[in-house]
């Protein structure tokens, strides 16, 4: 049996033909590369596990994850964070390497998913939630551009309009809106959202393996060239509107609880 100890920021457990993977940075799962990267390892090696057939992603704690955690470090993949850790390693490229994954994954969405932990939460096949649970693209809100391939499986899930609806207001919605919409394809009990999503998984699991790989093969073509497209481009927009002083009142406003007052400077 395959060895999944060793991880800092997360656990990998494995209940017959089902792996799960839970982020351990409670209470909201604030992300940076280091955590994106361990995701990535755990991934790539239960890709090669032959005794699993589908993974469940989830969390620990009150959120899934909020995102990047803006009042201590940005560690958001920008263009010369790039140029500083090499490419390989910044956020967003290790980011890419969730969506090449070639088995099924499930997400377990009990609680918020906010900005970059929305595109996070977008990387599974199908998210279970609950009514508790807050999705939200709030980017835009904060004077920035949407990242983490959003702009890619957004609108792949919910159409350009919805989508576009959800980046420029930056609006929360509940669990129950989200399957409504298509962004989620569950709703149950918040206690139940994880053990909803094993059973999902382990539904898939007793197909077959060749097949339900081949057809999610067909399904994504395509999917994870645009997604890396996609990534380039927000990086680039992330990295000019970083230095603007609407991307400063938007953090500011946003610690204090508060509507930013934006200047368009």
């Amino acid at each position: 049996m395959a060895d999944y100890s060793g991880f800092k920021e997360i656990r990998v457990g494995i209940d017959g033909l089902v792996a799960t993977v839970e982020m351990r940075r409670p209470p909201h799962n604030f992300f940076d590369a280091a955590l994106i990267a361990e995701i990535g390892d755990a991934f790539d090696r239960l890709d090669a596990d032959a005794s699993v057939r589908t993974l469940v992603l989830a969390a620990e704690g009150r959120s899934f994850c909020a995102g990047a955690d803006f009042s201590s470090r940005m560690d958001t993949g920008t263009v010369q964070e790039a140029r500083r850790s090499g490419a390989g390693r910044h956020l967003y490229k290790e980011a890419i390497r969730l969506f090449r994954t070639r088995k099924p994954i499930v997400g377990a969405i009990h609680g918020a998913a906010i900005g970059g932990g929305l595109g996070l939460a977008l990387v599974p096949d199908f998210r279970v939630t609950c009514t508790e649970a807050r999705f939200s693209a709030n980017f835009n809100r904060l004077g920035f551009h949407p990242g983490f391939g959003l702009t890619a499986t957004l609108p792949r899930l919910v159409g350009a309009q919805q989508a576009a609806l959800l980046f420029y207001t930056g609006r929360r919605i509940p669990g129950d809106e989200a399957v409504r919409i298509g962004l989620a394809d569950l709703l149950v009990k918040q206690e139940e959202v994880r053990s909803a999503a094993q059973a999902l998984a382990l539904e898939i699991a007793q197909s077959s393996p060749l097949a339900v790989l081949s057809t999610r093969e067909t399904l994504r073509r395509g999917l994870c060239d645009a997604i890396e497209a996609a990534t380039e481009r927000e990086l680039v927009e992330q990295d000019w509107l970083r230095r603007t002083e609407d991307f400063s009142e938007g953090i500011k406003a946003y610690a204090e609880r508060r509507l930013p007052d934006f200047k368009g400077r």
